[in-house]
């Protein structure tokens, strides 16, 4: 089981995707991180089939592993295993021998409680070289951040702050709000008092609801700018905290 086969959903074209073909997919697009072919568990799942898919993604990777790159490109692995220790520890401890230049936990932020994607980090982080990167990937909250920085994780990616944006949620440093709610039809304060970002600055709660409930493409450009703010600013006070 070397990859997957794909149909294009426009003329049904079958292509062959790989360990191979991606690792070389990513060094043509001169991505800066490649990341090794895998496959996603999805959840919930049995011990047996995460075990099979955990051996599937094993083989992918070491494949990958051995892919040229170009010039400073590096490589990471992702660690899976789904919700069981055993597998997520195995699959760490293996990763580890093959020295990827960073290492990613995947996996996670598929469908399973917070508690149960945090155990994941307790069990795999530790196994992982101390002196690499570890990336947490599709997470998330600015709890989860939180929570998974102090588990010894480098950084992250996710949808959240720009999706959410576009749908009116907006993060302060009070919690959460929904800038479409009636309250704030004429509420002439900044999305956060708290936050110093261009958008915080120049317009109030009361525009950027006007906007967005016009379907206003400005409103969520102005929504996602305050909400990618709010993360970075997020992570600078968390790396002064440190």
């Amino acid at each position: 089981y070397n990859g997957v086969e794909f149909a294009s959903h426009i003329d049904g074209t079958k292509f062959f995707l790989g360990p191979v073909e991606s690792a070389a997919i990513q060094r043509a697009l001169g991505s800066d991180i490649v990341m090794a072919f895998d496959e996603c568990t999805h959840y919930p799942c049995t011990h047996e089939e995460a075990e099979k898919s955990l051996e599937i993604t094993l083989r992918w990777e070491e494949i990958s592993r051995r892919q040229p790159l170009k010039d400073g490109q590096q490589m990471f692995g992702i660690v899976q295993g789904s919700v069981f220790r055993d597998l997520r520890e195995k699959s760490a401890k293996i990763l580890s021998e093959m020295d990827f230049n960073g290492y990613a936990i995947g996996g996670v932020s598929v469908g399973e409680s917070e508690e149960e994607m945090i155990k994941a980090m307790d069990w795999t982080t530790h196994l992982l070289p101390e002196h690499k990167p570890r990336y947490l990937m599709g997470v998330g909250t600015p709890s989860n951040i939180i929570e998974a920085v102090a588990r010894g994780v480098d950084f992250f990616d996710c949808v959240m702050p720009s999706r959410n944006a576009r749908h009116g949620h907006l993060f302060t440093w009070n919690g959460i709000i929904n800038i479409k709610n009636l309250k704030y039809e004429r509420d002439e304060q900044p999305i956060d008092p708290q936050c110093d970002c261009p958008v915080c600055r120049n317009f109030s709660r009361a525009y950027i609801r006007h906007l967005q409930k016009a379907d206003e493409m400005l409103g969520m450009r102005l929504a996602v700018m305050h909400n990618l703010y709010f993360y970075n600013k997020l992570t600078e006070r968390i790396r002064q905290a440190l």
